[in-house]
């Protein structure tokens, strides 16, 4: 089975978000169960240098981009057993940014024909499967159809596009049709790729793509109704025979309590190691070193998707508990100055860093008691998986990946991992964190079995890549 993985970002190379994190952990687990899976991204300038060294050249050839014929070369790196291929344009590439460039549709329009082209010349490998991911690669399975039906190489391959979040799209003004993708106004259409007056680049995946799948059972049906639809859920609908959600996986071995390197001590013994992180966490932040109190976390885009809407009315609410709060994330303006706002006044209770940095993520799910994910929608969520993996427990509301992922701590029972509400409501949120916060203080004991179901969880990619690999092998 050989399968073209062609994605925007992978890490390590360049991580954005869980786009990334995918990226750069399926194509290892797909390559250890015996696919040939060869990932092609872009060769941003922003890649490290030390791996830039490593990289070997293959090839250059031109890439049409309707009338214009671009540069671009192709150069290889083999990293953890996987072979990835870099699409080389300094033009579209070097750029301060990964996204959000004043060109993205011609960036990406170009990245795509790439990569088909690509094809073409890496050696000893015909893929069967061409496994596209999100709008920057979601022309691929159409430009497949319509550029290289008489390409022998391309004659039996299949496409798959894998929704990420369906929120972004590649909406673009009808100009692009022609004068950047290179198709006629015949593509323009209700049954196309028109768009409420624009073009949609992720639509030419829904209707071309042999299969299409979405990162969680439960968004691969919430999506198909109008509220998390993103006016795409009529389409969605018609398709939804070849719609399957897969979750996500983590990679077990990038966030490993006992060998991360960011901890201050590893997690040979669980309570103890939980007790020095989390003082740890207090004082590189500036907050009162008192391990009674319970700490919440958050990281996250600072974003309307991610519940801050909600937090911000319940926010003096959670602030007034014995509680201290950490939050680390970038995102729109008012919400960066909302919270700056409660910064200011418990100086003692929130600290807020508006950045983004890979190594204080970690130190919060190793320092932190209590995460906080209560997103609008959220299609997986990644960060409640990796925080479950150092003993802190999630509070996140019921959607998506969240709901797949979390149990609520059922008092009956004893199950549940974490704690979660149903409802889009600010005082739903501060119901499900008194909750958590008055176990936390009252009862050590069930709050460790909470802790222990937490740890026990299992996230690895091995079931969700076995997943992708029935779907491989039904196309094939």
């Amino acid at each position: 089975m050989e399968v073209a993985f062609v994605i925007a970002e992978a890490e390590p190379f360049v991580k954005t978000g869980g786009l990334g994190e995918v990226g750069g952990s399926l194509p290892a687990f797909l390559s250890k169960q015996g696919v040939d899976v060869r990932v092609i991204m872009p060769k941003y300038s922003k890649i490290a240098e030390h791996f830039r060294k490593e990289f070997k050249y293959l090839a250059h050839f031109d890439v049409p981009v309707a009338w214009r014929q671009q540069y671009c070369g192709l150069e290889e790196m083999i990293y953890q057993g996987v072979h990835y291929y870099f699409i080389d344009n300094e033009y579209y590439f070097s750029r301060p940014n990964i996204y959000g460039e004043y060109d993205e549709a011609e960036r990406f329009t170009f990245f795509s024909r790439a990569a088909l082209e690509s094809l073409i010349h890496i050696p000893e490998f015909k893929p069967d499967i061409i496994h596209c991911h999100d709008w920057h690669t979601a022309l691929i399975p159409l430009m497949l159809k319509e550029f290289y039906a008489q390409e022998p190489l391309f004659y039996s391959v299949k496409t798959i596009f894998t929704i990420h979040n369906l929120k972004y799209q590649g909406i673009f003004p009808e100009e692009v049709l022609g004068d950047i993708v290179g198709l006629g106004k015949e593509f323009f259409t209700e049954d196309t790729l028109e768009f409420h007056g624009a073009v949609n680049f992720m639509k030419a995946a829904l209707l071309a793509a042999d299969c299409i799948t979405t990162v969680s059972p439960t968004y691969a049906e919430e999506i198909k109704d109008p509220y998390y639809g993103e006016k795409l859920d009529g389409l969605l609908r018609k398709k939804s025979e070849c719609l399957t959600g897969i979750l996500n996986g983590i990679d077990c071995d990038l966030y490993d309590p006992i060998l991360d390197p960011y901890l201050v001590m590893p997690y040979h013994d669980i309570p103890l190691a939980k007790a020095e992180n989390k003082k740890y966490l207090q004082s590189i932040l500036g907050l009162p070193v008192q391990e009674d109190k319970a700490v919440l976390g958050m990281v996250s885009r600072l974003v309307n998707q991610k519940g801050l809407d909600l937090l911000a009315h319940v926010m003096e609410e959670i602030l007034e508990l014995d509680v201290q709060l950490v939050i680390l994330g970038t995102g729109e303006t008012h919400y960066e100055e909302m919270l700056r706002y409660f910064a200011t006044l418990y100086p003692k209770k929130l600290a807020l860093r508006l950045a983004f940095s890979d190594k204080l993520a970690h130190e919060i799910y190793a320092g932190a008691d209590i995460l906080l994910m209560p997103s609008r929608f959220e299609p997986c969520g990644i960060a409640q998986m990796n925080a479950m993996r150092y003993g802190t427990i999630p509070i996140v509301r019921e959607t998506g990946g969240l709901k797949d992922t979390i149990m609520t701590y059922n008092e009956m029972t004893g199950a549940g991992n974490g704690f979660s509400f149903t409802n889009y409501n600010a005082h739903d949120l501060l119901f499900a964190v008194q909750r958590a916060v008055k176990i936390y203080q009252t009862d050590k004991l069930v709050w460790g079995n909470i802790r222990q179901n937490a740890l026990t969880s299992d996230f690895g990619w091995d079931r969700s890549a076995n997943a992708y690999i029935d779907i491989y092998e039904s196309l094939s």
